[in-house]
């Protein structure tokens, strides 16, 4: 099946750009009412297709392949179900965007290509993973945001597939990072304004957001 040779090469990208370590993170794509899932214990790059869990999003019920999913599969399983345009989730522990959180709750909006392709990020303060209760503040927020840092923890971006949704990802975490640099350089850095960011979400956004992803191999 194409998905999960997709979630594969996906897969590969995080461990390869350093947003996960070790047997951290996870990612999922829908397909035809299921989703398939990272399983658990098992670093993003070591999984072969054959090895993602399919999930039934409607019942929750898991195909037996004698592989467990994600601990966090409640997380992936609520968005889906609240947000039905959601194609892809990637849950990640990028290093800036962890630090980000330790010290600041609100991203600014600083360059043009994170206002077309990512927008607005949200927060949410430390929850104990993969509990329901982060499965509950999350599943707040994803029809607010498409991108959603979590306190002391990582980040989840959501897409209506597995490019966008991964290269948000990408994105948020090179924001995370130009504001900690800026931020040392000068306490109140230059963010775009408000008529500034809408001024780029109205040129023809998406046509600019396909551009980019296009760009991105």
């Amino acid at each position: 099946m194409e998905i999960r040779q997709e979630l594969c090469k996906y897969a590969k990208k995080t461990v390869e750009n350093r947003l996960v370590v070790g047997p951290g993170g996870n990612i999922s794509a829908k397909h035809e009412g299921k989703m398939y899932l990272s399983p658990s214990g098992f670093a993003l790059d070591e999984i072969q297709p054959e090895q993602w869990v399919e999930v039934d999003i409607e019942s929750g019920e898991v195909t037996d392949i004698g592989l467990r999913p994600s601990s966090e599969v409640l997380m992936h399983l609520y968005a889906y179900r609240v947000n039905p345009s959601i194609g892809a989730i990637v849950h990640t522990h990028p290093p800036y965007c962890i630090a980000f959180t330790l010290v600041e709750t609100e991203l600014p909006i600083m360059f043009p290509d994170q206002a077309a392709l990512v927008g607005k990020t949200v927060y949410v303060p430390y929850v104990l993973p993969t509990t329901d209760k982060l499965a509950d503040a999350l599943v707040e927020k994803v029809n607010e945001a498409s991108s959603i840092l979590l306190g002391n923890h990582g980040l989840v971006t959501t897409g209506r597939n597995l490019r966008e949704a991964y290269y948000r990802t990408e994105v948020v975490e090179e924001s995370t990072k130009i504001f900690l640099i800026a931020k040392q350089i000068k306490e109140q850095p230059k963010v775009l304004t408000k008529e500034e960011f809408e001024e780029i979400a109205s040129l023809e956004s998406e046509a600019y957001r396909i551009q980019l992803l296009q760009k991105m191999k």
